[in-house]
């Protein structure tokens, strides 16, 4: 998430990571670079008008490289000029201030589907089904109550399709830049969510290496 707009940058990434999704936040434009630079992000939440560097020049920046992140372009700039304009300049989609929370929820998803592999829309291995434009998880037909964050974490385990996970990747992509890495948060969240998944265990630690289903 990039926007100069402190509080409009803290509650929408808040209400992201209330979906599960892993959320770092940049006050403005060399920050976002920065970090664009050295993350491999999904989707990058983008205001235009960006104090250090022009939104415009890390669209284009990112569109020149062939980068997989994809752009939501964020901005009081609204006119039909300002939309044909940011979509040219490279960004993959679009949306003005002020927005419907839904639906900011419902693009994100949109492009975060499209910059990752093409998958099932249900996930599923060993019982266990994740759908996640649903937010429901069951196994073998009964429903599970997952937290945010047990559910973050199942669905990057299921997406790795059987691929062993870090706990450093696992910190990456269901929590966020500011994760301790010596932190035991991947440990007390992978006990509570093999509680909830039941027996026989779903979810085998792979020692020195990490987890996978």
């Amino acid at each position: 998430m990039a926007e100069d707009e402190k509080v409009l940058a803290d509650l929408v990434a808040s209400g992201l990571r209330s979906e599960a999704m892993a959320v770092d936040v940049a006050y403005d434009g060399l920050t976002a670079h920065e970090r664009l630079a050295v993350h491999d992000y999904d989707v990058v939440v983008l205001d235009r008008d960006l104090p250090g560097m022009h939104g415009d020049d890390i669209c284009g920046e990112l569109a020149r490289s062939a980068s997989r992140t994809k752009v939501l372009m964020l901005t009081a700039a609204g006119s039909l000029d300002d939309r044909v304009d940011g979509l040219e300049l490279g960004a993959d989609d679009y949306l003005t201030k002020p927005f419907e929370y839904p639906e900011l929820v419902a693009r994100v998803r949109a492009l975060a589907r499209r910059a990752a592999p093409v998958l099932p829309p249900v996930l599923s291995a060993k019982g266990v089904e994740l759908d996640a434009a649903r937010r429901r998880v069951t196994r073998d037909g009964r429903r599970i109550e997952l937290t945010p964050k047990e559910f973050a974490v199942l669905e990057v385990l299921l997406r790795a399709q059987g691929t062993v996970v870090s706990s450093e990747q696992l910190l990456r992509q269901a929590w966020d830049e500011f994760a301790d890495p010596f932190t035991n948060a991947v440990r007390v969240a992978m006990s509570k969510l093999r509680s909830k998944l039941g027996e026989p265990p779903v979810i085998e630690t792979v020692p020195g290496a990490g987890y996978r289903i």
